[in-house]
């Protein structure tokens, strides 16, 4: 079981901002940061995604979290490029050797998948940015791994650590000696790992929309690359799924 650990007494007089999708990653960092910081502020993004069943999992989640939520409303879909958000672009499967039976897109591995949505950490972390200085936060987490992830360029520890450089470049907090830094618990953990970690902070991960391509319902799909892992996720670590599912792929 991986267990959380605080570094330094003092964050727990300390702020925090939560970039919260409503996903299976972003849920456990804010739990991650609940048991860490005084008082967290969760952040989420209506940006012209291809549902917005993840929006209300987010709101319910913060709400039964008790933490400050913010939705913050930019249209990143009229730039498309992203399959996440231009609806005429087909979200690729995850996993065609466990569903012989549907027609597929597969990813590949050595290619970033057209579920990228261009410079959508960086937007995202930058309206974190200001938040953090609004309401005195010293961090900033955001849920990106380097172990279980679909490639993503804005989800490497370089790119967090340029961003954190330029954050205290670039604003009033960090000229005036108040170090801002980006807290990414999931960098080094698998999703079993993840899994396991929001477990021991009690997270309820049936209360969570990972899928790329969920109906207005919030039921997954069952075969995107994002309910691929959390699958294989949550078969690592031997206990049940709880994801609600379209139908049983």
């Amino acid at each position: 079981m991986t267990n959380i650990k605080l570094n330094n007494p003092t964050e727990k007089t300390q702020n925090a901002v939560v970039l919260l999708s409503g996903g299976l990653d972003s849920v456990t960092c804010l739990y991650w940061a609940k048991a860490r910081y005084a008082t967290v502020t969760a952040l989420s993004f209506d940006y012209g995604q291809r549902h917005n069943s993840e929006l209300v999992a987010a709101k319910t989640i913060a709400e039964l979290a008790g933490v400050n939520h913010r939705i913050i409303d930019i249209d990143i879909a009229q730039l498309g490029g992203s399959s996440l958000t231009d609806h005429s672009m087909i979200v690729p499967d995850g996993d065609a050797d466990k569903f012989p039976n549907k027609k597929h897109d597969v990813i590949d591995n050595d290619a970033i998948p057209n579920t990228y949505v261009p410079a959508r950490n960086t937007i995202f972390l930058s309206y974190a940015l200001a938040v953090a200085e609004v309401t005195d936060a010293n961090h900033i987490v955001i849920g990106v791994s380097s172990v279980d992830y679909s490639g993503y360029p804005d989800c490497r520890p370089e790119y967090i650590a340029a961003f954190e450089h330029m954050a205290n470049l670039a604003t009033k907090a960090g000229v005036t000696g108040h170090h801002l830094s980006i807290q990414t618990p999931l960098q080094q953990l698998s999703k079993a790992q993840t899994i396991e970690l929001g477990l021991s902070l009690g997270v309820d991960y049936g209360q969570t929309i990972s899928c790329y391509q969920a109906d207005s319902h919030g039921l997954a799909c069952g075969v995107c690359d994002s309910c691929a892992l959390r699958r294989q996720g949550f078969a690592q670590v031997g206990i049940a799924d709880p994801t609600h599912y379209q139908s049983q792929p």
